[in-house]
C-alpha cells in the first residue's frame, strides 16, 4: 500500500491520501508503517514524524489501550469482532470518536505481515446521539413526574403512549391502555361519538377540542365518572399525524367549589330564615298595631289618621318585599316539577318588583328529578336576571327551559345594552354562575343576542354523573 513502484499503486495511494476515510497500515508488531492524508489532517501529525512508532501508545487513550491491543491481536481469529469504537488522540491533546475496522495483511510466503485499520470519524454523530438520548431522558423524566395525565394517540384514535399519571388517574395499567381506542377512557354518550368526531375533523378540519381545550367528563377503570380539563394538541408528521392529550383531574376542585357554594347556600338560607322569622314577624306586628291606632284615630275624627294610614300601607309593602327577599335567599325546595314553578315565580316577582316584562316559557314541561341540578339552575337564573336588570338596563327579560336529547337547556335573554366589555365577564356574579354550572357538569355561555341584548345559556345533563 505504501509502495509506489507502479502507476496503479501510485493512483491507489493518491486516492487513499485524499479520501475522508482514515487508513492506517501497521506491521506485525503494531508499529506504524503508513497512514493516509486523512489521518494527518485530523491528528496534526505527518507520517515522517511517526513511522515506526507504536500505534496504540501514540494514538489511543490510556484507558482504552488494553482493549485496542486485544482487538488488534485477535483480528485474524474467526470469532473476533473486526469492528471497534475507540477514541483517537490528536496532536493538541483533544480526542475524536472513531469507528474502526481491522483487516489483516497476508503474504503467501510469510503469512500475516501486518494490519490495515480503516476508521470513520463519528464524533459529531456520537454528540448528536448523546444529545438526543439526553433530551429523551429529560422528556421521559418530565412525563414520568408530571402531575397531569399525558396521552398520545394515532390519527385513528389508538393510544400509543401514556405516562405514570395516566395510570394513576384512570386506574388502568399501561398494557391495558396502549393499543386500545382512547374512547375507553370516556363515558357515554361521548364514547360512542368520539370516532365520528375524529373522522369529521380529519375530513373538514373543524375543531371542537383540538387546540382549544375544554372541561369534559372521563371514566375510570372502575366505571366512576369524573370531570377533567382536557387540552389536545396535534403534531403533523410527513406521512401521518398524532394527537397529544393533557388531562387534569378536576375532582378535588369540583369538591371544593361545591363545598364553597354549599356554605354560601347555607348562609343565604340562614339570612333568609332570619328575615322571614324575625323581620317579617316584627313588620307584621307593627302593621297590626298601626292599624289599631288608625282605627282609634278615625273613630275620633283625628286628621292625623290619614298619615297613619299611609304608614300602615308602607309597612305592609315592606313586609311583602321582605318576604319576597327571604324566599329568594332560602333554598329552593323542589320536586320534579318544582323548577318550573320556581322559575315562574321568579319571573312574576321580577315583573312586580322591577316593573319589567318577564315571560317564562317551558313547553312541553321539563321534569327535573335531581334537586341539586334544579337548585343550581335556579340560582343561575337569579343571577342572570339580576345582571340583566342592573347592568344591561333591560326592560324585558325572558326565561326559557327545555329538554333536548337528555340535556336541560335554560336561556335568559334580555333586550338591554348587551355585553359592552369582555372584561366584565370576569365579575364575581358571572364566575359564580360558571362555577354553579360546572358543579352539575354543565356549561355556561354568555353572548350577544342576535336581536340585541344578552343571552345566557346553561346546558347540563338531566342527571349528574357520579
Amino acid at each position: 500500500m505504501h509502495q509506489t513502484g507502479s502507476t496503479t499503486a501510485t493512483l491507489l495511494n493518491d486516492l487513499l491520501d485524499t479520501a475522508n476515510v482514515l487508513v492506517v497500515e501497521l506491521d506485525h508488531a503494531g508499529r506504524i508503517v503508513w497512514f493516509n492524508g486523512a489521518v494527518s489532517r485530523l491528528c496534526g501529525w505527518e507520517l515522517a514524524d511517526l513511522r515506526g512508532k507504536d500505534w496504540v501508545d501514540t494514538f489511543v487513550t490510556p484507558v482504552e489501550r488494553e482493549s485496542v491491543r486485544e482487538s488488534i491481536a485477535h483480528a485474524t481469529e474467526p470469532s473476533a469482532n473486526a469492528n471497534q469504537k475507540a477514541s483517537l488522540l490528536l496532536r493538541d491533546g483533544s480526542q475524536r470518536a472513531i469507528d474502526w475496522f481491522y483487516k489483516p495483511i497476508h503474504e503467501a510466503e510469510n503469512g500475516q505481515v501486518g494490519l490495515v485499520c480503516l476508521g470513520h470519524d463519528v464524533t459529531e454523530v456520537e454528540q448528536v446521539r448523546d444529545a438526543l438520548h439526553a433530551s429523551e431522558d429529560r422528556a421521559q423524566g418530565v412525563l414520568a413526574t408530571a402531575v397531569n395525565a399525558i396521552i398520545t394517540i394515532s390519527e385513528n384514535g389508538i393510544i400509543e403512549t401514556v405516562n405514570a399519571a395516566t395510570k394513576r388517574i384512570f386506574g388502568y395499567t399501561r398494557q391495558e391502555m396502549v393499543g386500545q381506542n382512547v374512547s375507553m377512557l370516556m363515558p357515554e354518550p361521548y364514547k360512542a361519538q368520539h370516532d365520528g368526531y375524529l373522522d369529521a375533523y380529519k375530513q373538514t378540519g373543524h375543531r371542537k377540542i383540538i387546540g382549544i381545550g375544554r372541561e369534559v367528563m372521563a371514566q375510570r377503570k372502575d366505571g366512576s365518572v369524573f370531570p377533567i380539563d382536557l387540552s389536545v394538541g396535534e403534531v403533523k408528521l410527513p406521512s401521518t399525524r398524532i394527537f397529544t392529550g393533557i388531562i387534569r383531574d378536576l375532582s378535588d376542585r369540583k369538591a371544593l367549589e361545591e363545598k364553597i357554594l354549599s356554605i354560601s347556600e347555607e348562609e343565604q338560607s340562614r339570612i333568609g330564615q332570619d328575615i322571614h322569622d324575625d323581620l317579617c314577624q316584627q313588620l307584621a306586628a307593627i302593621g297590626c298595631l298601626s292599624k289599631v291606632v288608625y282605627q282609634r284615630l278615625t273613630a275620633n275624627n283625628n286628621p292625623e289618621a290619614l298619615q297613619l294610614a299611609e304608614i300602615t300601607r308602607l309597612i305592609t309593602r315592606a313586609n311583602t318585599r321582605a318576604r319576597e327577599m327571604s324566599r329568594g335567599l332560602m333554598p329552593v325546595v323542589l320536586d320534579s316539577a318544582g323548577l318550573m314553578a320556581a322559575l315562574a315565580d321568579l319571573a312574576t316577582s321580577t315583573e312586580r318588583i322591577f316593573r319589567v316584562s318577564c315571560p317564562f316559557h317551558c313547553d312541553p314541561p321539563v321534569q327535573v328529578d335531581d334537586n341539586k341540578i334544579a337548585t343550581q339552575l335556579y340560582r343561575i337564573a337569579q343571577e342572570a336576571m339580576a345582571n340583566a336588570i342592573k347592568h344591561s338596563r333591560a326592560d324585558r327579560v325572558e326565561i326559557s327551559l327545555a329538554l333536548n336529547d337528555g340535556l336541560i337547556e335554560m336561556f335568559i335573554r334580555d333586550n338591554g345594552i348587551g355585553i359592552q366589555d369582555k372584561k366584565a365577564e370576569a365579575g364575581m356574579g358571572l364566575l359564580t354562575m360558571t362555577h354553579r354550572a360546572r358543579m352539575i357538569s354543565g356549561s355556561l355561555t354568555i353572548d350577544r343576542d342576535r336581536f340585541g341584548g344578552t343571552v345566557v345559556q346553561c346546558i347540563v345533563p338531566a342527571v349528574t354523573p357520579t
